[in-house]
Order: C-alpha cells, then structure tokens, then sequence
C-alpha cells in the first residue's frame, strides 16, 4: 500500500502540471498530444499500482500459515508462523557401562545397558493448550513414560492431565538427561515416580513461588502407574518450592530456591508396597518379603533445596515415607517409616553456569578449532534408612540391608548440549538388623558395593 500511495501521489503531480499550463493556439496540437501521453502514463500506473496492490495483499495473507521449521540442539519443531500451534520432536538415548569391583566374581552384574531410548513428541495448539507423549524403548520391554495434555490458563494456573511425574522428589523432577550423576540418589527410592492424575499449579508472586496441587491413583515407593487405575483409594500431592531472591540479579542468593512436597493416600495389597529399593549401581538391597502387603494410610513428606550459583549447583532432599503393611492377609497392621537423605553438588570447571536444566557449553567439542565443550566434576553423599520394626516378620533379616550409605564422584563432559559423557564411581556400606546374621545370604551385602558406572548420552 505504501508503494500504491507514492505512485498515485506522483500521478496526481504529473497531471497537476499539465493542467496548469497556458494553452497558447500555437501549441494546442502538442499539448492534446501531451495530455494523451498522460493518459496512457496514468492507465499503466493504475495498472502497475494495482499489480503491487494484489501482491501486496497475497503476501499478507500468506505470511499468517507458512510454517516455520527449526532444526537444533533442543529437536526438530515445526510450526506456525505466529507460533500459536507447534509440534516438536525430541530424542534421548543413553548406553551405559557398568562395572563392579571386590564382589567376588560371583555376582554376574558387569554389563553394557541401554538405559534409555526415546522418541519424545510435544506439541501447542492455540498457544494455551499442549500435550506430551513418552515412549520407553531402553530396558527390557517398551513402555509409556508419559502420556499428558495440559492447559495453561496463565502463568499463574496451569492444569494437566494423563500420566507423568508426580511432584513429589525433588531430583526425581529433574529431567534424566541433566542429573548431577547417571543415577538418581538412593533417596528416590522413597517417592513416588510417574503416575495417573490430574493437577494444578503455577507461578505465582512475581514468579517466586511455585505451587502444584494434584490427585492421582497412588503407587508404591520408587513406582510407575501402569494405564489403568480401578481403585477407590487416590493419592493427594501437594508442593511448594520458593526463590524468594529470583528478582534480584545483585544477590549471591539469586538462585536459591527451597520448598517442601507431602503426598497422603491409601494402599492395598502387595501391589501397595514397594518392589524394592536399589542402591546407586541399581541393585536391589532391601525388598519385603513376598507375603507382606500394604493396607492403610501412605504418607511422604519431603524438604528440599536447590542453589544455583554461576558454575556451582547444589541439590539437598531429605523424605520420610509411610506406609501400613501385614505380613500377610490377616496379620498384624504396623505403620513402617523410612527415610532418606542425601546432598548433592556439581562445579563447571569451565566456567558455564550450572543450573536445573543442564549445562550449556559456551563452544562445542572441536578438535580442530581447539574447543573442548564444558567440563564438571560432583560429589554426593546420600543415605537411607529401613524401619527397624520391619524386620523380621515384614522383611527377612538374613537377605536384606537395612541401611545404606552411598558416596559419588564424578565427571560429566558436555561435547556439546545434545551430546555428553559422563563417569562416575560409587560406593555404597550396607548396615544391617541386630536380627541378621553375621554373613548376609544375599552375595551383594557382603561387600561394600564399589561400582563406576559410564555413559555416553545423546539428548536433543
């Protein structure tokens, strides 16, 4: 339209001219000639005009549904040109090297291990409403992770549907590709892992309070829902997790967030307890024995913290985890408490920030530009702890730990965002009952477990 303006202006100027001059009798043939060359001249720019108009107006009208393609290190997203509706396309896949040492050679658990394998679909319509789709390809079978559809009403109140974590650990939220170590602490054991639900949260307080309210069907420590949930006992979940110096970039304690998470319910049957807890080279320590059921109240409650600070990151959690059992159908019902704790810390040794959602290297691996990616070393110490009223009519005393201390260093180097190895090393002292005997029955409580566990990851 502006093009159009300026030639009709010109037009209109060009016709004012010839209007205005005399016409003298001498040169009225010229001037009758002159004013049909304006004529013409004034049909071909309505016509040009027009043309530029029409192109104009086309390209306006298209430009609202060309797509946008973009191909990077966080997946391949397709969408809309004003990016109210878009699907994205992201990966991760994990092989790791376990290797155990002082076992005796008796225990056969050196392996390579696909940890993980997925193909992760997310996608926004209408700007406010997404959805999530997680297949799990690693392991040994193939499984839906997560299956959810969300909608953001406003920063303050989103609501979301379907299976995924329930809110309850606070590594455990964190996403698999950006834990500090290949495996989440021996703390996890004792929350619940993904699980059928609706719930409520945001942002709220200028961003420095984050709240998530929700109800779902209720699994065990350390358990997935599977896709169906027939039960009439539910699981209430509530957090709250604060950054109360978010706002202020002066402070050293901007990236300070701490918070607390609760979960309350009902369990029935041996499906309502546990299937075991593993230590950090994910060997089963302590499990109940097989005639041992739930029935009656589940609770957790959990404290927990994270700091951010340039390249320093430091995680602590501490849970207490609930739950009635008999030691069969008609026995006696006792409340067992066990709890876990553990403090985390990671140091980018090249001086990249540190931060919940990973480490982004400031140039990628490249040996023939001399670059090198980003470089952390982290340490953990963690440790959990088995009621001692468990033992023994709840869980044998002779084949189970009741405690578990682990220590963890390690070595994460990011070749890029997507792609990163990581080796860490692992050990683990077992503490056992009064009730046990003096050389457990299960081989891999013999021995401190000393474990290093390596991992090539790609993650986009």
């Amino acid at each position: 339209m502006r093009t159009f303006t300026r030639i009709s202006a010109a037009l209109v100027s060009l016709v004012t001219v010839t209007t205005v001059l005399p016409a003298a009798p001498a040169d009225n043939a010229d001037l009758q000639a002159l004013r049909a060359q304006v004529q013409a001249l004034e049909q071909q720019l309505k016509v040009l005009a027009r043309q530029i108009e029409i192109k104009e107006e086309t390209a306006a009208a298209a430009a609202p549904t060309t797509p946008k393609i973009t191909i990077n290190d966080k997946g391949f997203t397709l969408a809309s040109a004003d990016a109210a509706n878009s699907i994205k396309i992201r990966g991760l896949a994990q092989l790791d090297s376990r290797l155990f040492f002082g076992d005796g050679g008796g225990v056969v658990n050196n392996a390579f291990v696909l940890r993980r394998a997925r193909i992760i679909t997310e996608g926004t319509f209408a700007k406010i409403y997404s959805f999530q789709f997680v297949p799990e390809f690693g392991g040994s079978s193939v499984s839906i992770l997560d299956a959810n559809f969300s909608v953001a009403v406003d920063k303050a109140l989103n609501v979301k549907f379907g299976k995924f974590k329930s809110p309850v650990g606070l590594e455990l939220l964190q996403s698999d590709s950006w834990t500090f170590f290949n495996e989440r602490s021996i703390v996890t054991n004792l929350v619940p892992n993904r699980d059928l639900g609706v719930q409520v949260s945001g942002d709220v307080l200028n961003g420095t309070l984050n709240y998530t309210a929700g109800v779902f069907g209720g699994v065990p420590d350390a358990a997935n829902s599977n896709n169906a949930d027939f039960d009439n006992e539910k699981d209430l979940v509530g957090r709250l997790f604060y950054s109360p110096f978010k706002n202020d970039a002066e402070s050293f304690l901007q990236g300070l967030s701490f918070g607390i998470s609760a979960s309350g319910g009902r369990e029935k049957t041996a499906s309502g307890r546990t299937a075991g807890y593993k230590t950090d080279g994910q060997q089963t320590f302590f499990a109940y024995s097989a005639a041992t059921i739930a029935d009656g109240q589940t609770w957790r409650f959990s404290p927990q913290l994270d700091y951010r600070n340039g390249p320093l990151g430091l995680i602590g959690e501490y849970v207490v985890s609930a739950v009635n059992v008999r030691p069969s159908a008609t026995g006696v019902k006792t409340e067992l408490q066990n709890k876990a704790w553990q403090v985390a810390a990671g140091y980018v040794l090249t001086g990249e920030d540190s931060s919940f959602t990973g480490v982004s290297p400031a140039s990628n691996f490249n040996f023939e530009a001399g670059t090198w990616g980003a470089f952390e070393v982290t340490a953990r110490y963690s440790n959990l702890k088995i009621d001692d009223a468990a033992f023994p009519l709840y869980a044998s005393a002779s084949t189970n730990a009741d405690e578990a201390t682990a220590f963890g260093l390690g070595v994460n180097w990011y070749l890029s965002k997507a792609v990163a190895f990581k080796i860490d090393f692992y050990q683990t002292k077992f503490g056992f009952s009064p009730l046990a005997p003096a050389v457990s029955a299960t081989q891999i409580l013999r021995q401190d477990e000393k474990a290093l566990i390596s991992r090539f990851q790609i993650s986009f």
